[in-house]
């Protein structure tokens, strides 16, 4: 079913090849090691050297490791996953930097640094403002670059949140295995797969794209049992749960759910935006984190809008973020004694024998989150919760 979601290439008949793992992140280190042998495979064929593989990928969800490389890109977060993958197995990662209002990959940089170690090309969205990034751009540059120098470097989209949202909010977007260089895709089920943590999915293109040497076959109660996995007792529950899902809702029924996200979200991006004091970066979503190396002096504020953030949860956080920033604009600046401190130009005025201090950006975090500390107990008390 989900293989069909993603648009495989499959024949009536034919089987999907992917597993269940624990979450995207095992998704993301098979996948991962699916394209390193498969590298290997090819370069011990051409008698090259496989000591120097390397994996791309965009700031927007890693950080740096040195050895292989793998190109990636992701949806959705500052993914450790990538640089853990890079580090247990070996692979240089490569990053392609962000900058100030552009906080996805950008496509023609990731191609420059692709060369014949590069294993893989991992992409779909940025977990630092929401946004998709360009698939169909990277297949593109990707196969004019394959076609120039007779490599063979595939894409990996990691889908781990825009997985169980694309398709359905965005069904003409080519993102899938309707591009031809994209040979495996993961997803979280229990993102917007609308399943209890603990389950996750990788599903190749076809049979070819993941290596036979890597598939264990267990003759178990008299059948055969193929599996491909890092991990080996495991409940079966989240399996169940997700078939459930698919099941009972069908398309109709997730597209319903992720309608009514969307829908939420842009009743809490039009109330922020009313108080006047966010920018709304995101396209489409409202996403704390620093962003990554060359545009980590720009903090952002994510907010994840689940199914079960309803409308009113949201007039509500609205409501309190609005009461909190009054609070805050009623607190007195911090003076400070100008015999302690010296401010000149644009840092500070003085006011007597004194000076104002502009706050620093910690000093802020600390001031909103004792506000709303305080906001919160205040609220406690009077509503009589213990």
């Amino acid at each position: 079913m989900i293989a069909h979601l993603f648009n495989a290439p499959l024949e009536e008949s034919e089987p999907a090849v992917g597993v269940g793992t624990v979450g995207s992140s095992e998704a993301i280190m098979l996948a991962g090691l699916a394209f390193k042998r498969k590298w290997q495979n090819k370069r011990r064929s051409e008698g090259k050297p496989i000591d120097n593989p390397n994996i791309v990928t965009g700031a927007n969800f890693s950080t740096n490791v040195n050895n292989e490389s793998l190109m990636g890109f992701n949806y959705a977060h500052v993914k450790v996953c990538w640089e853990k993958f890079a580090r247990y197995f070996e692979v240089e990662l490569k990053e392609v930097k962000l900058s100030e209002g552009y906080y996805v990959m950008d496509p023609e940089k990731a191609v420059e640094m692709v060369d014949e170690n590069t294993i893989c090309v991992a992409i779909l969205g940025s977990t630092l403002n929401g946004e998709f990034e360009d698939v169909r751009r990277l297949n593109d540059l990707l196969e004019e670059k394959n076609k120039e120098t007779g490599w063979d470097t595939p894409i990996h989209v990691d889908a781990a949140s825009g997985g169980f949202i694309a398709p359905f909010l965005y069904p003409e977007l080519e993102w899938d295995f309707r591009l031809p260089l994209v040979k495996s895709i993961n997803v979280s089920g229990h993102k917007y797969g609308l399943v209890y943590a603990g389950i996750g999915w990788v599903i190749w293109r076809s049979k070819e794209d993941l290596p036979e040497e890597l598939i264990f076959h267990i003759n178990y109660l008299g059948a055969d049992q193929p599996t491909f996995t890092l991990n080996f007792s495991k409940g079966s529950s989240q399996v169940i749960a997700q078939y459930y899902q698919l099941i009972r809702l069908g398309y109709e029924g997730y597209r319903n759910v992720m309608e009514n996200c969307k829908d939420n979200m842009v009743v809490l991006k039009e109330g922020l935006e009313k108080t006047g004091r966010f920018d709304i970066v995101s396209k489409d979503e409202v996403p704390a984190y620093t962003m990554p190396p060359d545009a980590q002096h720009v903090t952002v504020l994510r907010v994840v809008i689940r199914e079960d953030f309803s409308r009113t949860f949201a007039e509500r956080l609205v409501n309190d973020i609005t009461k909190v920033l009054h609070e805050l604009d009623l607190l007195p600046a911090k003076i400070l004694n100008s015999n302690a401190v010296t401010i000149t130009g644009e840092e500070g005025e003085k006011i007597g024998g004194e000076v104002i201090v502009k706050k620093s950006a910690l000093e802020t975090q600390r001031e909103i989150t004792a506000a709303w500390k305080k906001f919160v107990m205040d609220k406690k008390k009077m509503n009589g919760v213990c």
